[in-house]
C-alpha cells in the first residue's frame, strides 16, 4: 500500500505594505541572497517576484514591518493541510517542548540581578563618565527593585569604593591586586568575568572611553552576551530587558535595541551623555573585597613606561561651560576666528560641526556630534549649523541652546531655547560687542 503524497510546504513571495516603508538604507535589499529587491528614488523597494525565493530574510530584516510573505489561494490550501496533519501527527508534544524551553530561558534570567556601573580609573583617578553612570544606574536599580553596584579594580583605590557611596553605589565590589596597577585587557578582563560568574549581575554600565569600549567588548564576548555602544538613552520595560537607544544609520534614526534572551545586559555611555548625579556626602554602603587568582607571568602585556602627551594647544571641548560652534554656514576657516572672539569674551571654547571638520576647517578634537565630543555646557551657541541629528545627539542636553541661521526652518530651530534668523557675520561680532560693553561698564552700584 503507497503512502499519500505529502504536499511540499509553499514558500511565498515577499511584497511590500502599502504605506509602511521608512526608507531604512535598503537593509531589505542588503539581505537577499537572490538580488531580487531593487529600490526606487524614494527609498522603498521594488521587488521582482519571479526570482523571489521565499527566504523570509528581508521580512526579518525590515525594521519597519513594512514587508511580509504573500500566498497564492493554492498555496493557502496547502498551508492549511499541512497545518491539519502537524496537529493529528500531536502538534501538543511540540508545544510543549517549546514551553520547556521558555521555562528554562525564565529561570536563567532570573537568576541576575542588580545593576552594576565599572568605575573607571587611571592610577587611582576616577573618569566622571562613571559617576554620570551611576546616576542614570541608580535610575535603572530602582525601576527594577533592585540594587546598584559599583565595580572597582585597580591598586591602592578603595577610595573610590566609598566615592560611588556618594554617587548613589549601595555596594561596591572591590578588586585591589597590584597586577591592577595600570590597566590592560586580560587581566582587567579575567577580574570583570569573575565577578559575573559569582555574582551575576542582569545590567552592566561602562563609559564609552578608550579603556571602557576595550574592555565591554571583550567581557561581552567572553561571556558571550549584547553589548550595545554609544547609548544616548537607558530605561527598562516591564520584563525587566534593559532598552538602549542610540544612532542608528548614520544618525538618520533613533534605535532602541534590547537583549532579551542574554544575559548580563551590556552597554556604553559616552561622557556627558547622561546628568551628573547630586554627591551626598557620608554616604555609606558595603565593600565585597574579592581576590581574583591572577599570575603576572601569565600576562603578556607589559607596561614598561608611560609617555604623557601635554599638547599645548589641548582644548577640553567636553568639560566647558560656553561653547561657540560653527558650521557649513561659516563658509572659509578663516571666518571662524569671529567666532573664538566671542568665546573669549564668554571664556569658552569654539566647537564645530561634522561637515566643517570634514572641509579641515576645524581639528577633529574640536567636533561635537555622533562621531565627535558630546558636550553639556551651560550655553551653547551654534552658528550656521543646520542641526542635523548627528550633530544634535552631541549638544542637545546643554542648559541653553542659542541658535543663530539665516534658514528659518533649519531644523537647529527645533531644540533651541533661543533662535535668531540672520546673517551670522553681523549678529556673532554684534553680540560680541554689546559683552564687551557690558563688561567695561563694570558691577552696577547703589546710590
Amino acid at each position: 500500500m503507497t503512502q499519500p503524497v505529502k504536499p511540499k510546504k509553499p514558500r511565498g513571495r515577499a511584497r511590500l505594505i502599502e504605506g509602511k516603508c521608512i526608507a531604512c538604507g535598503a537593509r531589505c535589499q542588503s539581505a537577499c541572497p537572490v538580488n531580487c529587491i531593487d529600490m526606487n528614488d524614494a527609498g522603498e523597494p521594488i521587488i521582482l517576484s519571479e526570482k523571489c525565493i521565499g527566504c523570509v530574510k528581508c521580512v526579518k530584516v525590515c525594521p519597519a514591518e513594512a514587508l511580509e510573505m504573500f500566498f497564492t489561494p493554492e498555496e493557502l490550501k496547502i498551508l492549511e493541510e499541512l497545518a491539519r496533519q502537524q496537529e493529528a501527527a500531536g502538534a501538543g508534544g511540540a508545544a510543549e517542548e517549546v514551553d520547556e524551553e521558555e521555562a528554562a530561558l525564565a529561570r536563567m534570567l532570573a537568576a541576575y540581578r542588580g545593576v552594576w556601573v565599572f568605575i573607571e580609573q587611571t592610577e587611582g583617578e576616577p573618569a566622571k563618565v562613571s559617576w554620570e553612570l551611576l546616576g542614570v544606574g541608580g535610575e535603572l536599580a530602582r525601576s527594577l527593585g533592585t540594587e546598584l553596584c559599583a565595580v572597582v579594580i585597580g591598586r591602592d583605590v578603595e577610595h573610590l569604593c566609598r566615592e560611588s557611596f556618594a554617587y548613589g553605589a549601595t555596594k561596591a565590589y572591590l578588586l585591589d591586586q597590584e597586577v591592577f596597577l595600570h590597566y590592560r585587557t586580560e587581566p582587567y578582563l579575567e577580574a570583570c568575568c569573575y565577578l559575573i560568574g559569582k555574582y551575576k549581575p542582569e545590567i552592566i554600565l561602562m563609559g564609552a572611553t578608550g579603556m571602557g569600549r576595550d574592555l565591554a567588548g571583550a567581557v561581552a564576548t567572553r561571556v558571550k552576551t549584547g553589548l550595545t555602544a554609544d547609548c544616548t538613552g537607558l530605561d527598562v520595560d516591564d520584563k525587566r530587558n534593559l532598552k538602549q537607544t542610540r544612532p542608528a544609520f548614520g544618525g538618520n534614526i533613533m534605535a532602541t535595541i534590547m537583549c532579551d534572551r542574554f544575559r548580563p545586559q551590556m552597554a556604553t555611555v559616552r561622557p556627558h551623555v547622561m546628568k551628573m548625579p547630586e554627591r551626598i556626602e557620608g554616604a555609606t554602603g558595603e565593600i565585597v573585597r574579592e581576590q581574583c587568582a591572577i599570575n603576572e607571568a601569565d600576562i603578556l602585556t607589559k607596561v614598561l613606561e608611560i609617555i604623557r602627551d601635554k599638547k599645548g594647544d589641548h582644548v577640553d571641548l567636553a568639560g566647558a561651560e560656553f561653547i561657540v560652534s560653527g558650521g557649513r554656514g561659516m563658509m572659509a576657516p578663516e571666518n571662524f576666528s569671529i567666532l573664538k572672539e566671542l568665546a573669549d569674551e564668554l571664556g569658552g571654547v569654539v566647537g564645530a560641526s561634522r561637515s566643517a571638520v570634514d572641509a579641515g576647517w576645524m581639528p577633529h578634537e574640536r567636533q561635537v556630534g555622533q562621531t565627535g565630543k558630546t558636550v553639556r555646557p551651560k550655553i551653547y551657541i551654534a552658528c550656521g549649523i543646520s542641526g542635523a541629528i548627528q550633530h544634535l545627539v552631541g549638544m542637545q542636553d546643554s542648559d541653553v541652546v542659542i541658535a543663530i541661521n539665516r534658514d528659518k526652518d533649519a531644523p537647529i530651530f527645533q531644540v533651541a531655547t533661543y533662535g535668531i534668523v540672520g546673517d551670522l557675520f553681523q549678529i556673532v561680532p554684534a553680540i560680541t560687542q554689546r559683552i564687551r560693553e557690558l563688561k567695561n561698564q563694570g558691577p552696577v552700584t547703589g546710590g
